[in-house]
């Protein structure tokens, strides 16, 4: 049966959130009822406030999160009432040319995967309200496809496997499958927010000698030392794509996870002969980019983009959470700051302020 939730509503972009009771469907035979634990804030999420990037609204936003599996529909096998489970964006039809090659996040099925006969979640009134990329994590509860999950242990703590599913499989699934970091190799990372911090913790474990981390925020930079990076660049205050030069003689990969058009070029421009910069970022199209064309050929320089790290998500995360398990990953300094679902709007202004990593909504808080 519909049963009654609380969700953080975005009515209107730009503008804020607002806490609603919602109506959430059953689930249908491929989709599963979650209750929601933990739900990481992520920049994509405040794009779409600030109206930067497109919000189809009324929406429910947040997909990167954490929580149990309360029920499952007819046809879901990989689940059961009772498991942790993390979101990802990237859901899968596992039957398209993409899936089939192993590249699931250009899977060209997503799209019907979200089709229903009745929307997943309505207003008091009955009209229907978007769950962002058919998750919509910031509710009490939530109904997604199976696909859109992946089961992690319970021993596993649900907090930090909160951004497991967005930040941490795409910083480092950049690393791993995207860019193919080599050991000994020299990494930059532009943003030390928590993709970067994630991009960052993977040229380690990947074997980078050097990880150079770039931002404005020096409480960030100061942070990303404790992640990984052995050097770092203030952007305020010194000539990014010089002093990385200058500190590597040209970086053999690079890695933009801030989502601006200066920010790619600088990546690109940062590049030693035979570089790859990938970009993470969500540049919006109005921002055009500017590079020298001839370093493509002369320099055999390379830039490309990565949809979530180009991730393999039901195989990736089981792999980071081991990463965890053994001391190699930390996720628990990652989570800056913890708010309750009613205050949701404060965690995105700490973020437009700075100075953390990840800020985490606690949605169980006070309930």
């Amino acid at each position: 049966m519909p049963e009654h939730v609380t969700a953080a509503v975005l009515a209107e972009a730009p503008g804020r959130l607002v806490t609603q009771t919602l109506v959430l469907d059953e689930p249908a035979p491929d989709e599963v009822l979650v209750d929601v634990h933990f739900a990481g804030l992520c920049r994509s999420d405040l794009h779409e406030i600030e109206g930067i990037w497109p919000a189809t609204c009324p929406t429910v936003l947040g997909h990167e999160a954490s929580g149990v599996v309360r029920r499952v529909g007819d046809r879901v096998r990989s689940l059961r009432p009772g498991d942790h489970v993390v979101t990802c964006l990237s859901a899968y039809c596992g039957e398209c040319r993409f899936c089939l090659d192993g590249r699931l996040t250009l899977c060209t099925g997503r799209g019907s995967m979200r089709e229903r006969r009745t929307p997943v979640l309505t207003d008091a009134d009955g009209r229907s309200v978007h769950p962002t990329a058919g998750i919509g994590a910031f509710a009490t509860a939530m109904v997604v496809h199976e696909r859109s999950l992946v089961r992690v242990p319970d021993s596993m703590p649900l907090a930090p496997a909160a951004v497991l599913g967005c930040a941490v499989v795409t910083g480092m699934s950049a690393v791993f499958r995207s860019a193919e970091v080599k050991p000994g190799s020299s990494v930059a990372v532009l943003g030390c927010g928590g993709i970067g911090i994630a991009a960052i913790q993977g040229a380690r474990l990947a074997g980078a000698a050097t990880i150079v981390a770039v931002d404005t925020d020096l409480a960030r930079l100061e942070a990303a030392r404790g992640f990984g990076a052995t050097d770092v660049v203030d952007a305020k205050s010194s000539d990014v794509v010089a002093e990385v030069r200058d500190l590597t003689g040209g970086v053999d990969y690079s890695f933009e996870a801030i989502g601006y058009a200066t920010t790619v070029e600088q990546s690109f421009a940062m590049l030693g002969p035979g570089g790859t910069a990938t970009v993470l970022g969500l540049v919006p199209d109005s921002q055009p980019l500017t590079i020298a064309a001839s370093e493509l050929f002369v320099s055999e320089k390379r830039l490309q983009g990565s949809f979530m790290g180009s991730n393999r998500f039901p195989t990736d995360i089981p792999r980071y959470v081991r990463f965890y398990e053994q001391g190699r990953l930390n996720l628990d300094d990652m989570l800056s700051a913890f708010v309750g679902l009613d205050e949701i709007n404060e965690g995105f202004d700490r973020m437009r302020d700075g100075g953390v990593t990840r800020v985490v909504v606690d949605v169980r808080r006070d309930r």
